[in-house]
């Protein structure tokens, strides 16, 4: 019996941790969250006990109320070489391995899902697990020197939360069957070309850009910006007509939001008062309602 059949490692989940932590830096000032992936000698690859951790912060991220742009980094002068190949023995069988990627994808969903805006901060590597990160993130601002790909075909494994599926979406399926099945590490430059990153600058401008994007974005109006975001993300997912309708109820909050509310016709949570009180309105609704066609569609 092998190594692979006998010591698998639990699937990622932010129950284990207890900061502080070990291999990542969390910050949070005022509106402004930082991870920063720190294993700088191991090029910040997601090792077991980071994944742990990296699910843990994000989950952090989306509770916090004061958050609104969340920066991700790394340490020591590169960004993330993706998971941790000397770790994988560790994965166990076929079934531990999709159950270890379906903490993966929740991992990466959660950074996608969040209502504060991210932003990946890229420089040295960012290839594999690393790549799938900034592909998640609302914005890439990458030093000129950096490189990034998806080399797993040379270790004889596939992506499995974003290689494939979020890049197609990214830059189309031919773009994204050259990037996997030939494996190669490109420049930064190509990435922002091909749309998959937002802007590469000079290496000693990288933090300077990051800087005025995050203060760029703080200066809207955030909940216009989580309305963006929001709608951008789901239409993207949707048929034409399923896309417009987000778009058509973003602009109604919108309304809403900025005074204009209220509607003549609308409860004003009437309906909700009349619930707990078991007032006039609630007993006149329920009345009529209960018992409406219980019969079935034939009435006798």
């Amino acid at each position: 019996m092998t190594d692979i059949e006998t010591a698998a490692a639990p699937a990622p989940s932010a129950h284990r941790v207890t900061p502080p932590y070990e291999h990542l830096v969390f910050t949070e000032d005022g509106p402004i969250a930082r991870i920063t992936l720190n294993r700088p000698l191991a090029r910040n690859a997601l090792s077991i006990r980071l994944s742990d951790e990296l699910i843990h912060a994000l989950e952090r991220v989306r509770d916090s109320t004061s958050a609104k742009v969340l920066v991700i980094q790394g340490a020591g002068g590169t960004f993330c070489a993706g998971d941790d190949i000397t770790e994988m023995h560790r994965w166990g069988n076929a079934n531990e391995v999709m159950r270890r990627v379906t903490g993966y994808q929740h991992m990466a969903d959660t950074l996608e899902q969040l209502d504060k805006v991210t932003v990946a901060r890229v420089d040295g590597y960012a290839v594999g697990g690393g790549l799938e990160i900034t592909m998640a993130c609302d914005f890439v601002v990458a030093a000129a020197s950096a490189k990034w790909g998806m080399p797993e075909v040379d270790v004889g494994i596939t992506p499995g939360w974003g290689g494939t599926t979020r890049m197609a979406r990214l830059i189309g399926r031919r773009m994204t069957k050259e990037v996997n099945l030939l494996g190669a590490l490109h420049p930064a430059a190509r990435a922002a070309q091909l749309g998959l990153w937002n802007r590469v600058v000079a290496d000693e401008l990288l933090d300077t850009a990051v800087d005025e994007l995050v203060g760029v974005l703080l200066s809207k109006n955030q909940q216009a910006v989580r309305q963006l975001k929001f709608i951008i993300d789901s239409g993207i997912e949707a048929d034409l007509k399923t896309a417009q309708a987000f778009e058509k109820l973003s602009a109604g909050l919108t309304g809403a939001v900025n005074g204009a509310w209220q509607v003549a016709d609308a409860d004003q949570y009437a309906g909700i008062v009349g619930f707990r009180d078991k007032n006039s309105l609630w007993q006149h609704r329920r009345g009529l309602a209960r018992d409406l066609w219980t019969d079935g569609p034939v009435a006798e």
